[in-house]
C-alpha cells in the first residue's frame, strides 16, 4: 500500500507528499515518468535509495490526488515566475545585450 512509501510532513519539502525517508516529492515522479517520459527503471538508476515500490507508490499517489498535486504545481510556477520577473537573471540580461550587439554589426 502506499501509505507505507508516501509521507507528508510539514515543513518538508513545503509539506508536499514525498517518498517516506527522502526529500523526493510524489510530483517530482510523475514528471520524471510522464512528461520526461522514463521508466521506473530509470528512474531507480537514477535515484538507487528508492525501490520499485517507492517509483509506483508514488505514482498511484499522483493520480489518486491528481487534481491537487496538479494545483500546487501551478502555483509553484507562479511563484517561480514572479520571482524572475522581480530579480532577473543577470545572465540572461548579458546574454540579451551581446546578442542585440551582435545583430547590429554588418554581415560580410
Amino acid at each position: 500500500m502506499s501509505r507505507e512509501h508516501i509521507e507528508i510532513t510539514a515543513g518538508v519539502c513545503g509539506g508536499k507528499p514525498r517518498i517516506a525517508g527522502t526529500r523526493i516529492r510524489v510530483q517530482d515522479v510523475y514528471v520524471w515518468h510522464e512528461l520526461q517520459g522514463q521508466s521506473a527503471d530509470e528512474i531507480i538508476a537514477n535515484f538507487p535509495q528508492l525501490s520499485l515500490g517507492d517509483v509506483h507508490a508514488a505514482l498511484t499517489y499522483y493520480f489518486d490526488h491528481r487534481d491537487e498535486i496538479q494545483q500546487q504545481m501551478k502555483v509553484d510556477d507562479a511563484f517561480v515566475e514572479a520571482i524572475k520577473q522581480k530579480n532577473p537573471s543577470k545572465l540572461q540580461e548579458k546574454l540579451k545585450a551581446r546578442n542585440a550587439s551582435d545583430a547590429s554589426l554588418p554581415s560580410g
